[in-house]
């Protein structure tokens, strides 16, 4: 009989009001012991949505979110403090700053602008994906490890080749257990799938880690599915880039980039 612990249906569950401790889900895909990006860049948007809410409301809703990640995401306890940084009526500049250990692993700003009425005028953008229940899932862990990646529902328009793709992501898991987060945290906490399920080559061999994801919005996603339209470059001397049109199921919504480390596995595995 198991008498282990119940697995937990939540990617973190938190302990006070600023930290949170990732769960087995969070794991990563490059190294188990880390934690993948997705999640906590999810994780951080409900943190910033938080610390709005203890504000009287201003109106102001994300265009951008830019997220460095300054070292390691070890799979530990993690502090996020936000702060502002440009306080103002119509635009505004919010910081988060993520902690392990007390040390700074992801820095995030965000610029939040004033909804208008824009309908009128609306436009512009690439036609809608093929819906998600009209197509068949792909086992993403058998390319890539970890709890994270083991945890999604993806389902490609086409079979993914070297350096493109489009699938719809989701999750059955909730963001941090006991907690509704918002439409825009559960759409941000799939994102940073996006380096993964393009790869240029196969990750044994070759490491091809973000150090970055920045993610620009022309209007609020909905719903549960992440649409990730992704192209990975490689360029000749150890850079990469992931180009993203992030849809969902009405259309696009924006596009997120991801700047990447190109190097082969070193001889010994990766580590």
């Amino acid at each position: 009989m198991n008498s282990g612990s119940p697995v937990p249906d939540s990617y973190y569950e938190r302990i006070d009001e600023h930290r949170f401790k990732p769960t087995v889900h969070a794991s990563g895909a490059w190294d188990p012991s880390e934690q993948h990006f997705s999640p906590l860049g999810g994780l951080i948007v409900h943190a910033i949505e938080d610390h709005l809410a203890a504000r009287p409301d201003t109106g102001l809703v994300p265009a951008r979110i830019s997220y460095d990640i300054l070292g390691r995401p070890t799979l530990d306890e993690c502090e996020i403090q936000v702060a502002t940084l440009r306080p103002g009526r119509t635009i505004e500049l919010l910081e988060a700053v993520v902690r392990i250990a007390g040390r700074p692993v992801v820095r995030t700003r965000t610029w939040l602008l004033s909804a208008q009425d824009t309908a009128s005028v609306a436009g512009g953008t690439e036609d809608r994906l093929t819906p998600p229940d009209l197509l068949t899932p792909w086992a993403m862990s058998d390319l890539w490890p970890g709890g994270y990646i083991a945890s999604l529902d993806v389902r490609p328009l086409a079979t993914p080749r070297p350096g493109r793709a489009t699938a719809w992501i989701s999750t059955p898991l909730t963001l941090v257990a006991g907690e509704p987060s918002s439409p825009l945290a559960s759409y941000l906490a799939l994102v940073d799938t996006a380096n993964g399920i393009a790869a240029r080559q196969s990750p044994t061999a070759w490491m091809f880690p973000n150090v970055d994801l920045t993610v620009h919005l022309h209007r609020r996603p909905e719903g549960r599915w992440t649409g990730l339209d992704t192209t990975v470059a490689f360029g000749s001397t150890g850079l990469g880039l992931t180009s993203t049109v992030l849809h969902d199921v009405h259309g696009p919504v924006g596009h997120a980039q991801q700047i990447l480390t190109v190097r082969p596995v070193p001889s010994g595995g990766r580590d």
